[in-house]
């Protein structure tokens, strides 16, 4: 999911040098790199925004513009290997709060992940992009449960496009499963679901049939 194409820039770089990458190729961060290569820091349109004066300021602050970029940068750079899984670089997105993370292999930068990039993947992995529908049951936590869900899905020969699976929140001893099919009629499978006992969360409305 990571962009290889990626825009830098060196440490003395001027911050006009910075607006005119961001605004000419429609970019919100970008890395800065020694002579090796080596991500040593990253700038944001928002710290360009925070650096540049306003045009309410008084007096002359133009020369703000061919300071070098280093002054406004993030030194303390957080950055992800490329065999590392959707869900780890997920998780940094989470708990740092940050917009992207740049790609290093052997103290080398190879790329770039934004926010966009995790949820455009999050996506095509779901199969939220294609028709289909969501169908959400609670299961009891035991081996084999999982596999005999699967065969009644099997019985109507409707592909699974995902399964994830959550922790519920109300019973330890549950698992939460949306399963997302590539038909648009899941009712005849809900029924089924109902008849061999299972609690099907959605869809689930009241007096919800289908027609035989």
């Amino acid at each position: 999911m990571m962009k290889t194409n990626v825009f830098t820039l060196k440490e003395n770089d001027s911050i006009q040098s910075a607006i005119y990458l961001i605004e000419n190729n429609q970019i919100r961060h970008i890395p800065i790199v020694d002579e090796q290569n080596r991500c040593i820091g990253i700038v944001s349109d928002r710290d360009i925004r925070s650096a540049v004066p306003s045009i309410f300021s008084k007096g002359n602050d133009s020369g703000i513009f061919d300071k070098p970029i280093h002054l406004i940068m993030t030194k303390d750079v957080i950055t992800v290997h490329p065999l590392d899984f959707l869900e780890e670089v997920a998780a940094y997105f989470y708990k740092y709060q940050i917009g992207c993370l740049p790609v290093v292999q052997n103290e080398k930068l190879i790329g770039i992940i934004t926010e966009t990039d995790v949820l455009f993947t999050f996506v095509k992995l779901t199969g939220a992009d294609q028709p289909g529908s969501f169908v959400e049951i609670r299961l009891s936590n035991k081996p084999g449960n999982l596999s005999k869900v699967l065969e009644i899905f099997n019985s109507f020969r409707v592909n699974i496009e995902s399964v994830h699976l959550y922790p519920d929140k109300k019973e330890q001893d549950k698992k939460i499963i949306v399963f997302r099919l590539n038909t648009i009629n899941p009712l005849p499978i809900i029924e089924k679901l109902k008849a061999e006992k299972y609690e099907v969360l959605w869809p689930n409305f009241p007096g919800m049939t289908y027609e035989k």
